[in-house]
Formats: structure tokens, sequence, C-alpha cells
């Protein structure tokens, strides 16, 4: 991408994922940012909602951090899975639900990397559904990374993109959902498309070990879901070590690892080799760089 735009400042405010400081935010396993570039705001993914709630806890917790819907300027889905869509019937449908009942959703562009669209109580003609694997510009400075595919034990055929967005006098932000495509691979896309150095990295990178977020009576069923190995040989502590060296090698100066798919342990990982470039990932709690 030659010539591409810059933003003066970016700030990406976790609305879901499974830590927070406020006792009165909601939190649970999935994943909605809201980032503001400059004057441009995305909607990055929708949440889990997993108990079907109205409102769900993306729509309580933007009421209570004074987000309005109605200034979004585009919805960006990173992947079509249950944690990033509103739920599992969202994910097997192909569509996504801010809150399992009525919203008012905003006529602004979806970009989705495979076919999706918003359900019937989040309905409105006027949105432009974007679907496409290849990288795409949302607005000067902002870009998605286009599907970087990875095929994963149970959860089959996924493709996944990110965001980046290029703050100006400082390099790309690259904003992950769950990081399915590994960290290395989306620091590779970036490197291909862009010359500019990498200032940080945000959000999910996947790695549930010793303990996950989701589990299924004694089963940690996110360690079996998120790699392309059998469960017996699922995500371990070198697929950790491996992408704290890349994000190293990448000379990251901001780092910020989502507790929705990753950890506690692994967290810790990220803290011990980041030191003070590392920032706690916490629901309303804003990065801004």
């Amino acid at each position: 991408i030659e010539n591409p735009g810059s933003v003066s400042s970016l700030t990406v405010l976790p609305l879901i994922d499974f830590k927070t400081s406020f006792p009165e935010a909601k939190t649970e396993p999935g994943v909605s940012y809201l980032v503001t570039a400059g004057n441009f705001k995305v909607l990055m993914d929708v949440g889990y909602n997993a108990k079907r709630e109205h409102p769900s806890p993306l729509m309580s917790n933007m009421k209570l951090f004074g987000v309005n819907l109605a200034e979004i300027n585009a919805l960006f889905i990173s992947h079509l899975h249950l944690d990033h869509l509103g739920g599992s019937k969202d994910q097997r449908k192909h569509t996504f639900s801010l809150s399992n009942g009525p919203v008012d959703f905003p006529p602004i562009p979806v970009y989705s990397p495979l076919p999706v669209k918003p359900s019937s109580m989040n309905f409105n003609p006027g949105s432009e559904i974007h679907v496409s694997l290849d990288p795409v510009e949302l607005a000067p400075g902002v870009y998605g990374l286009g599907s970087i595919p990875r095929a994963l034990y149970l959860m089959g055929y996924t493709e996944e993109q990110a965001l980046a967005v290029n703050v100006v006098g400082k390099g790309l932000v690259l904003i992950i959902g769950c990081g399915h495509q590994t960290v290395e691979r989306v620091i590779q896309r970036a490197e291909q498309l862009f010359d500019l150095p990498i200032y940080g990295i945000i959000g999910g990178l996947h790695f549930p070990v010793h303990g996950g977020r989701i589990m299924i009576g004694p089963i940690n069923i996110q360690a079996i879901v998120g790699s392309d190995r059998m469960p017996w040989n699922g995500i371990n502590e070198n697929d950790v070590y491996r992408a704290i060296r890349a994000i190293e090698d990448a000379n990251a100066k901001i780092v910020s690892l989502s507790a929705h798919d990753s950890s506690d342990w692994a967290i810790d990982q990220f803290k011990k080799a980041f030191g003070p470039a590392y920032h706690d990932l916490l629901v309303g709690t804003p990065i801004e760089i």
C-alpha cells in the first residue's frame, strides 16, 4: 500500500472483554472494541451475549461509558465465531447481533471476511455489507489487513482479519480479534503491506494455557478449538513464547493482551516480557496512543 494515510491519535476502548476495573461494567469471554482513529469510529466485533440478554452486556456497557451507536462510522467483524458475533445462534446463521432485542443499528458499512448480515432484530436496510478476503481501506489511515486463514481443530477453516491504524509519527497499531491466524502471521502481513514500523499490538491472541475462560466441565475447550493440532498437542507454552519473541522482534512499544481467550498465566508472561510497554486490557479503560 503506497502512500498510506494516517491519523493524529488512536483510542481503543474495550466495551466487551473478560476483565474490568469498573464493578458496574459487564464482562464475558467475548470481544467488542470501540476504535477511535482521529475522528473515525469503528466498532470491532459485537461480543458474545452468552445468556441472550436484552439489553446485552455490550449495549449496557455502551450506555455506561457514554458510547452512542449513532456516532459509529463502521462495523468491523474480525471473524465469524460466536464470541465476536453475538452468540452461537449468530455463528450458525452467519449473522451478527448487538443485543437479543430491537437495536436501531445505524446505516453504516460492515466489513467482514465472509458473508454476514445483521440479525432480524438489528436490521437496517441502509447498511452496506463489504465482504472481502483482501486488504481494505476503511478510512485514511485505517485498514483491514485482509483475511489470514487457518484450519482449526473442530472449528474448521477460519478466515480472520485484523485492523491496522497508522498513527502519525509512531507507526502501525494492530488490533486483533482472536489471533487464530497467529500474531506472527499478522505481523508478517502488516510488513508485506506497509513500509511502516509496528508501534502497537492490542487484542486477542488465543493463549488459554494453564486455564481457559470457557470450560465444559474439566475440559478447557478454548485450548482444543484454537489450534490446528490434535487436542493432546494443542496450544502450549511454546506458542506463547514464540509470539512474545515475534512481538519483540517487531519492536512494538505498546502491547495489550485480551483475557477473553488467554489465561492469567499467559498474560503474566506478556507482562514479564514487555514491562512498562504492557497495558492491561480492561473493559472501560481506554488505551490511548
